[in-house]
């Protein structure tokens, strides 16, 4: 088990247990791990991100590692320049959808894609053993990437129908978040010929506005945007820019899930017989529209790395997580929140329908979410419990308890917060609510015993 790196990166409060001690030394790991140069470097706009990054590049310099500094960018836009410029891997500081507090460090392999999970042990191993490279004769330069969004939005672009978008005039409203998007998802839209509203516009790592992580609960300014406005949709992004959440033309938070199926059918349409990728609390729904399109689809544990690594080998096309992660193999095998923005102004400009429209057509789908608070001891003494209870039930990543092929629910602990997650999938909004009442009242009881 790792000790150091969760579902997505390491995470800390800083400077507590997130040290720049710590940070020094984790950098020596990889950098120790990606064995040479040039390695680049970008933040969110966390108060504690630019101190941060001086010591990652001075950590690296002192190997005789160098590496260009990109600023402020999304975590995808990170991870494709890592890619296209020909970088032998990547450090992105961020803390995610985490509170403002929090900080982090996600390293990107030099395919543009997050570190295996056995790539993590390796460097977790470096960092206990303190085994990594001898100080060198000569210093790391540090320098600058000015390339990496230009390239990122290019990227973009090369992938959807850009002139029938253009021609379609969109209007659509971008939520923030105060996040790393705001350097790269209005000028998408500008490309592209949409007029934009924008809320929660400027880059603040105490995310003022509504939060890092978007949720239906805190979109409730999205929502009127797109009302007042008369827009084809709205779309709300994390802190760095990875996840996305949109809103219908009626003013209707989606989840993840719902955009994740709705994105998956528009390029299935095109790309028959292709493979998709997603977790084990996804919608089951996926598997519907698979084989309606001759697909395939494979499971994994929760955590966009899981599914991103899984993507690599298989040569899979769509990759999602619940959360609003979703992933185009044509442009990179990583969460995308700018990618899916475009993805979603493709299927509007080939399609004659609104959004919710859309929506309506796909199979009916009810899903919902929560978490409870406990210790990561007292979560595995819970799962433990229900392990007893249902046997035959898949305890491959916490417990998938399956009621029936319609009806299941889930429980994991959190790899980022002391959580234990619950989901829940059901055949209508009413016994989605009994299902998810029920068990989170047996979750409560155990935890009190």
């Amino acid at each position: 088990m790792a000790k150091f790196f969760g579902t997505n990166g390491i995470r800390g409060v800083f400077p507590d247990d997130f040290s720049l001690e710590f940070v020094y030394d984790m950098t020596l790991a990889i950098g120790t791990y990606f064995k040479t140069g040039p390695v680049l470097i970008g933040f969110d706009g966390r108060e504690s991100s630019p101190l941060i990054c001086k010591v990652v590049t001075s950590a690296l310099s002192s190997m005789g590692i160098d590496c260009n500094i990109a600023g402020i960018v999304p975590t995808p836009c990170l991870e494709f320049a890592v890619k296209t410029l020909g970088y032998s891997g990547g450090m992105m500081i961020t803390a995610s959808h985490n509170p403002p507090q929090y900080n982090g460090i996600k390293p990107a392999a030099r395919d543009g894609v997050e570190i295996s999970r056995e790539d993590e042990l390796v460097i977790e191993d470096i960092y206990i053993q303190k085994s990594w490279i001898e100080t060198p004769k000569k210093l790391g330069d540090v320098g600058i990437e000015k390339r990496a969004i230009k390239t990122y939005l290019d990227g973009i672009v090369s992938q959807v129908d850009s002139e029938l978008i253009e021609s379609k005039h969109f209007k659509v409203v971008l939520d923030l978040g105060n996040g790393a998007q705001a350097v790269s998802a209005p000028e998408i839209c500008k490309q592209l010929n949409c007029e934009t509203i924008l809320v929660n516009e400027k880059i603040d790592g105490n995310f003022p506005g509504r939060g890092s992580e978007p949720t239906p609960q805190n979109l409730s300014d999205l929502s009127k945007a797109v009302l007042a406005n008369n827009a084809d949709f709205g779309i709300a992004f994390d802190g760095d820019g990875d996840r996305s959440i949109f809103c219908d033309n009626d003013g209707k938070i989606m989840s993840g899930d719902k955009s994740a199926l709705l994105l998956a059918q528009h390029i299935l349409k095109k790309n028959p017989g292709s493979l998709v990728v997603t977790c084990l609390n996804s919608s089951s729904n996926i598997e519907v529209l698979a084989e309606k399109f001759d697909s395939k689809v494979i499971r994994t544990k929760v955590g966009s790395v899981e599914v991103s690594r899984k993507m690599v080998p298989t040569g899979a096309l769509i990759g999602f997580e619940e959360n609003g992660g979703f992933m185009y193999g044509k442009h990179n095998q990583v969460r995308d929140g700018c990618m899916t923005l475009a993805l979603m102004l493709d299927l509007l400009a080939s399609s004659k329908k609104s959004v919710s429209v859309e929506i309506e057509n796909l199979p009916p789908s009810f899903t919902a979410k929560d978490k409870v608070s406990c210790s990561p001891e007292k979560i595995s003494t819970l799962i433990s419990s229900f392990k007893e209870d249902f046997p035959d039930a898949d305890t491959s990543d916490g417990i998938k308890i399956l009621i029936d092929s319609k009806n299941w629910v889930m429980i994991r602990p959190s790899g980022t917060e002391p959580i234990a997650r619950v989901y829940v999938e059901s055949e209508s909004q009413e016994k989605l609510d009994v299902l998810m009442s029920e068990y989170l009242k047996k979750i409560n009881i155990r935890l009190s015993q």
